[in-house]
């Protein structure tokens, strides 16, 4: 099973839509695909149509429950969902009280690796001992990056953590999300080189209405508008993903 998660520092990216999508569309591929919803928000949950609610989720992420007791179906053949919860607000502190708590998030899913081809990952926004656990347990970090100073900034920040704290190898496959070329500022930072330590993806995912009406749909865009610009989009930003990852796109 490989693990991908949708992250950054900075919320309001396109983070969880990026995910749903992502996961819809590696289902499609035929891949077993099982997306968590990390995000005490649980916006990945609702767009799925699946209620924000664990039972006992506590024991759940101190690893006295099995992880897939909590794993919901979708409306989508292949794709699960591990639903958000209230409780994760907490989620620094019940990892910190593991035996090992920057590892704990890559010893709940061992359980569930049999049973599925991708695991994606959605996170709050943020850079905390779940970050820290996020980064330990992937194959890659996606991370969406709106072609703004401020955005290429918490690109960069992340970059430092990384190094920093001995991570310097995990993969790391920023890519612009949210770009309107109509915008001047847009239009010169999609220009110009980033960070070199981490090349962007070549797919940049568009600013449309579609997207935002994810929440009136609840389903992912290639569900309702297959023929949009952002589902073409999130079908590129797949094929390119899944290349990396040498899955079936």
């Amino acid at each position: 099973m490989k693990v991908v998660a949708l992250y950054s520092i900075k919320g309001g990216v396109g983070k969880t839509a990026t995910a749903v999508n992502l996961a819809y569309l590696s289902a499609a591929a035929g891949q077993r695909t099982l997306l968590w919803d990390l995000d005490p928000q649980g916006a990945a949950s609702f767009y799925l149509r699946v209620r924000t609610a664990v039972a006992k989720p506590k024991k759940l992420l101190r690893g006295k429950r099995p992880l897939d007791d909590a794993v919901k179906g979708s409306d989508f053949e292949r794709l699960d969902i591990l639903p958000a919860d209230p409780a994760y607000r907490r989620m620094d502190l019940l990892l910190d009280e593991a035996k090992k708590p920057k590892a704990q998030l890559g010893q709940l899913i061992a359980p569930v690796r049999e049973g599925y081809d991708l695991l994606i990952l959605d996170c709050p926004p943020s850079l905390t001992l779940v970050s820290e656990n996020v980064f330990r347990a992937v194959d890659a970090l996606l991370v969406p990056v709106i072609p703004t100073p401020l955005s290429l900034r918490t690109l960069t920040q992340l970059l430092d953590f990384l190094a920093a704290e001995g991570l310097g190898d995990v993969a790391v496959w920023p890519f612009y999300a949210l770009a309107d070329r109509r915008k001047r500022l847009h239009q010169g930072i999609l220009a110009a080189a980033p960070d070199p330590r981490a090349t962007m993806l070549a797919t940049v995912i568009p600013y449309r209405s579609e997207v935002e009406q994810m929440g009136v749909h609840r389903a992912p865009v290639a569900a309702y508008a297959p023929a949009s610009q952002a589902a073409e989009a999130y079908a590129a930003l797949w094929r390119e993903a899944a290349g990396r990852l040498g899955v079936a796109s």
